[in-house]
């Protein structure tokens, strides 16, 4: 069967570029931003559950709304430890950084909308906007030769876009 028989298992695990110089490049970027937002947002989050649960932010817009403080706050500690340590990994790359990219936004531009953007957290925008680019980057781009992703995709062609 063709590669393209199967858009799913492209979609998760395609790993964008195979050139050795930017392989480099996003396995730093990969492993620097996972594990800075893993050990210091989502592990944190994961030991301080009984204290965060019960006045997490919830969203304010559709469908998210209905979320109690409980579920965002698992949903968020989804995105910085689980989504994180994909990324770490390699493994479902741009899926994770979707999701981590969409904790992003909202951490920026709802929990710190009134906020200056270049101030100390957590009156600003600033570190939730520099964790959202690297996530945007390697949801462009994948994770990379040296990713979990490149071992289970192997697709001879390059990526034409």
């Amino acid at each position: 069967m063709k590669t393209n028989d199967f858009p799913m298992k492209r979609f998760l695990f395609d790993c964008g570029t195979r050139d050795a110089d930017a392989a480099v490049g996003l396995f730093v970027l990969r492993v620097a931003s996972g594990l800075m937002m893993m050990l210091g947002h989502g592990i944190p989050k994961i030991h301080n559950f009984a204290k965060l649960k019960d006045h997490w932010h919830v969203p304010d817009f559709f469908p998210f709304w209905y979320l109690s403080p409980q579920l965002s706050l698992v949903a968020t500690i989804c995105a910085e430890a689980l989504a994180a340590l994909l990324l770490v990994l390699g493994l479902t790359t741009r899926p994770a950084a979707f999701l981590l990219a969409f904790t992003m936004v909202v951490a920026a531009f709802e929990v710190n909308a009134g906020s200056t953007w270049f101030a100390m957290p957590p009156n600003g925008k600033e570190l939730a906007i520099l964790y959202l680019i690297p996530a945007l980057v390697l949801l462009l781009t994948g994770a990379g030769a040296w990713s979990v992703d490149a071992i289970l995709y192997r697709e001879q062609k390059r990526r034409r876009w």
